[in-house]
């Protein structure tokens, strides 16, 4: 890939925790500049740990990272120059916190008219705006957690799905601006939000309840509207998803398997009546399936065409055979020199992955780089 697609495009974040950073993230692998501003002591994800010890570096390669101190009279000139000279700034903070220091959108536009300022927040406009939210607030108040666990326990996702998807929405509004500022010079302020993120991923679920006039069940206890759409155990002990939907799926499966008679039984001749003998089917599937394990059902299962899918910890993916076949996996260089992979971007662009062109910055690795062609650019000179 000769050029990026947002190559020449200039980046101000003002981030921390996963919103933020993710947004900025997917923004730098697609070619912007992206310039991290952290405070004197460095982004205060760099030093969590536990469950959360990998929010900085997951969420930080192909910046720049500039310390400035935007607390002091000097740090608030530097940083204001800064945006100005960019194209687009994205922020999460908590409302209110730039506005203090004479960065927010309001205190900017009428010196920076083709400025693209994107804010991350808990809410959009309206009576909770004000409020702090984090992904756990918002998938209890959404619903998603009340779809995801059992009845009387709701229970979080496992992954950041709204702070990631938010940073996603900011990415097309801000992708949807430049595209806008090309055609009549004019920037914009743009909001993304946690909970109306949430709320979107409950769109079916609304629907259903306004389509059936009934209420939604857990997808734990749902019943399923799909002849077979269940998790197995294996002779092994691991446990694998089977979904045998179509008409051409269930007979590839009944013969692979020796089960010739059920094509034969009409209680199982259409999609609706295998359905409604799922009490005794899925316990004789169950039976079969745990006669062999997973290397043994993963070959049959991708050759009768079954969507299939064994289930896997998060580290069992380091070693996944697609993802290392198609550089679905990027190496970086921590701060420390040790190398790890994280995840590509989940699409390609021309044929290609977008690849690593920056590990994860040291504090401040860049505020004098980035300061320096500030000036050169005051100037007139070039480098």
């Amino acid at each position: 890939m000769n050029a990026l697609p947002l190559e020449g495009v200039r980046v101000i974040e003002f981030s921390q925790m996963v919103m933020g950073p993710s947004c900025g993230m997917i923004l730098a692998d697609l070619g912007a500049d992206v310039v991290k501003v952290e405070p004197p002591k460095g982004d205060r994800t760099r030093y969590f740990k536990s469950v959360a010890s990998g929010f900085f570096n997951t969420y930080s390669r192909n910046k720049r990272s500039v310390v400035i101190d935007t607390t002091t009279e000097e740090g608030q000139a530097t940083a204001r120059k800064l945006i100005i000279d960019a194209d687009v700034l994205i922020e999460n903070f908590r409302p209110g916190l730039l506005g203090r220091y004479g960065l927010d959108y309001a205190s900017l536009a009428s010196e920076a008219p083709g400025l693209i300022y994107c804010s991350l927040k808990g809410y959009l406009p309206g009576p909770y705006e004000n409020r702090l939210a984090l992904d756990e607030v918002v998938q209890m108040m959404g619903g998603l957690a009340f779809m995801t666990g059992l009845p009387g326990k709701p229970m979080r996702a496992g992954a950041s799905v709204n702070d990631i998807m938010g940073g996603m929405f900011g990415v097309i509004a801000i992708q949807a601006a430049l595209a806008r500022r090309a055609r009549t010079g004019k920037g914009a302020y743009i909001q993304s939000a946690l909970f109306e993120n949430n709320v979107f991923l409950m769109a079916q679920a609304m629907m259903f309840e306004s389509v059936t006039g009934e209420r939604s069940i857990p997808w734990s206890v749902k019943e399923s509207p799909w002849p077979v759409y269940d998790l197995f155990d294996t002779s092994g002990g691991e446990k694998i998803f089977v979904s045998i939907v179509g008409e051409e799926h269930w007979d590839g499966f009944c013969r692979a398997f020796g089960c010739e008679a059920w094509l034969e039984d009409p209680r199982l001749a259409t999609s609706q009546g295998r359905v409604d003998n799922r009490s005794w089917i899925i316990p004789e599937i169950a039976a079969i399936i745990a006669g062999y394990d997973i290397a043994q059902l993963c070959p049959i299962l991708e050759r009768l065409g079954l969507p299939f899918a064994p289930v896997n910890r998060p580290g069992d993916l380091f070693d996944d055979p697609h993802l290392n076949a198609s550089e679905g996996l990027l190496e970086l260089t921590l701060n420390d020199g040790r190398k790890v992979k994280t995840p590509a971007l989940p699409f390609t662009f021309d044929g290609q992955r977008l690849k690593k062109r920056r590990d994860p910055p040291a504090v401040g690795q860049h505020t004098q780089e980035v300061l320096a062609e500030l000036q050169d650019r005051k100037t007139g000179t070039s480098r």
